[in-house]
């Protein structure tokens, strides 16, 4: 009986140790409970005086399961378009570079505590301490509910006791409010850093019209919204010349196509690039009268741009695209303004007696100061072929110069429309130096009499509004240039004798005074056929006037650029040498007068008088002319085709 009695004791006693056991237990998770709110609501309290970050948050957490559950290892995934992302991989919260897909786990969200646990099981793949999953819901009616989060634990046994009970609930629905609490706050902060920084741009896009200032402020505000992600802008060819970092030219044929759609449709788009491992954002930058270029954003490929960094980008976009509109407004006025100035000015100028290489003097000052060129050509048709006039920089002397000169050459052969190339490298095979080139011609009387041409070795450089400056400032010159070429064709004619080709008499009196006022010494030498009268009347005056020409031209190939041959008068010519002695001259009028009668047919001889004149007994041309006569009447008394060096005793024979 007493065993009996013993043993049903016994085992009252074990019953109410185990009830009391369990009352302790649950009296512990109590105590836990209330302990995890008194701490998250000291975290509530601190967020309030100064907003914390998703991963502070997570950081102090970790320290309450630590103290709690001594369990160290804790990370939150959040639920964004069906893809799980971990926090602790990411700086601010924002940006994720790694991703688990939801559908993964999906199936295996309500096997919460059984074991074996097919959620902890398959989120071990990618957290290897996990030990249990806290699934933060909200929303929830009878059959669904919206997941907005995980919490991955590792293994404890504190934790597993008090995750049997009924508090567990009650502490994932206070996860559950405070990261709808973090999230709202962050939103709010984000939302804040956004506007901020929009107003901030903004300022800057209304307090000036520097077109790389717009363009800086943008790229600068764009990396300061996100850090970790490369940007560019991709502007349209009508930009101006732009150095600025990450700031590139749009080409139609190097794009990609999301990026042409978003520039010719003007609306945003968004690429899953997987052959350069981006997801790819272009927004259109655009204003009122048209698109200007592309902003290009380059994310993660698990990266979701959220709805609010759309709608900043936009915002962004947009206002950029109307700064940059009205500046590119502003500096076309401007720059019409200076090019009408520039146009009246130069019309002034060309009203003014200025002769041929004054006005190409002009026009190279003008040209070097609207479009800074590389090089600078003008080239005026002579005989047929272009030769290079004053204004032309030392490039177009070069050999290399030929092949550009040959391209402009072959194009007025057959047209007379201006050039515009902006990558003649396209155009040739060989390796050149300068790939911009804008060519006007210079019309005269309908027909191409010259060009002007500019270089630069950059592609594009020259914009289409430089083209038609540059066309609109040539025309105005070309009928300054022609009327000085047509003057200086007349003047040709008047300095010129018609059947000899040598310069007429009273060019070579002006030429003689100048030398006389400007030179130590000369020597002028007059030279006379022997016999001509004879040849004209045996041969003709047709054979007469072959013998002057062909003599004119061994005069011409004789003298060179030493001086200068002219037509005297009837058959006498004249030679005169600035700058040079009478012994000097001897030798070259021995060498004519041993020449002429090889070289003419019938065979005919010179005789010549030679006279000088230098500073110690300087004389007046008259009198120079009348010394070389003097001296020429004495070779001919002497016997003919000989010359005579003047001195004073031939005037007393005379």
């Amino acid at each position: 009986m007493k065993d009996s009695f013993d043993v049903y004791w016994n085992s009252k006693k074990y019953l109410h140790t185990v009830s009391k056991k369990k009352g302790d237990g649950k009296l512990r998770s109590l105590q836990i409970m209330q302990s995890i709110k008194s701490q998250m609501l000291d975290l509530w309290i601190e967020n309030a005086k100064k907003p914390l970050t998703a991963v502070e948050y997570l950081e102090l957490f970790k320290g309450i399961m630590s103290k709690e559950f001594n369990i160290n290892k804790v990370e939150y995934l959040s639920i964004e378009n069906d893809v799980l992302y971990p926090l602790s991989t990411s700086s601010d919260g924002y940006y994720i570079s790694n991703g688990i897909p939801f559908l993964l786990v999906e199936p295996y969200l309500n096997q919460r505590h059984h074991f074996p646990n097919r959620l902890v099981n398959t989120l071990k793949h990618y957290f290897d301490y996990a030990g249990d999953v806290l699934i933060l819901k909200d929303n929830c009616d009878k059959e669904n509910c919206d997941k907005i989060g995980m919490i991955i634990l590792e293994e404890s046994s504190l934790w597993n006791s008090f995750a049997q009970t009924p508090f567990v609930d009650e502490l994932e629905n206070l996860l559950r409010d405070t990261v709808k609490m973090i999230k709202i706050t962050q939103n709010i902060i984000y939302e804040k850093k956004l506007s901020q920084e929009l107003f901030e741009m903004t300022e800057v896009f209304h307090s000036t019209m520097d077109v790389d200032h717009i363009l800086e402020a943008m790229i600068h505000g764009v990396k300061r919204i996100f850090p970790k992600f490369p940007s560019k802008l991709i502007l349209s060819n009508d930009q101006d010349r732009i150095k600025i970092e990450d700031v590139y030219v749009f080409d139609y044929l190097l794009e990609r196509p999301s990026t042409i759609e978003a520039f010719v449709s003007g609306e945003m788009t968004i690429e899953h690039a997987t052959d350069i491992n981006n997801r790819l954002l272009n927004a259109p930058i655009k204003g009122k009268q048209g698109i200007y270029g592309v902003l290009q954003i380059f994310a993660p490929t698990e990266y979701r741009y959220s709805s609010r960094e759309k709608r900043f980008i936009q915002h962004l976009t947009k206002t950029s695209g109307n700064a940059l509109e009205n500046a590119k407004l502003y500096h076309q006025s401007h720059r019409l303004v200076s090019d009408l100035q520039m146009i009246n000015e130069t019309s002034q100028r060309l009203n003014m007696k200025l002769n041929k290489e004054e006005i190409l003097s002009f026009l190279t000052k003008q040209l070097k100061r609207s479009f800074e060129p590389s090089e600078i050509c003008f080239a005026l048709l002579n005989e047929d072929e272009f030769q290079n006039a004053n204004g032309t920089t030392a490039f177009f002397y070069r050999k290399e110069s030929k092949i550009y000169c040959d391209y402009i050459s072959n194009h007025f052969s057959n047209s007379v429309d201006p050039l515009f190339v902006a990558e003649f490298d396209s155009l040739v095979e060989e390796k050149i130096p300068y790939n911009s080139m804008m060519v006007v011609p210079i019309i005269v009387r309908e027909k191409v009499q010259g060009y002007c041409a500019i270089l630069h070795q950059d592609s594009y450089y020259f914009s289409f509004d430089s083209f038609k400056l540059m066309q609109s400032l040539i025309r105005h010159s070309s009928l300054a240039i022609s009327n000085i070429l047509l003057r200086e064709q007349l003047q040709e004619m008047v300095d010129r004798d018609h059947l000899t080709k040598l310069y007429a008499r009273e060019y070579l009196e002006r030429y003689i005074e100048s030398s006389m006022s400007e030179d130590n010494c000369g020597t002028f030498v007059l030279l006379d056929i022997d016999n001509f009268k004879m040849v004209n009347d045996t041969f003709g005056h047709q054979m007469g006037d072959l013998i002057l020409q062909s003599i004119g031209e061994q005069l011409q190939l004789c003298i060179q650029d030493e001086g200068i041959c002219a037509r005297w008068g009837g058959e006498e010519m004249a030679i005169y040498l600035p700058s040079k002695k009478a012994n000097e001259t001897v030798e070259i009028v021995n060498h004519i007068i041993n020449l002429i009668p090889s070289v003419t047919e019938p065979s005919v001889t010179l005789s010549s008088g030679i006279s000088e004149w230098h500073n110690d007994f300087k004389l007046s041309y008259k009198r120079l002319f009348q010394n070389a006569d003097v001296a020429l009447y004495k070779a001919k008394n002497s016997g003919k085709n000989r010359y005579c060096l003047f001195s004073s005793e031939y005037s007393k024979e005379k």
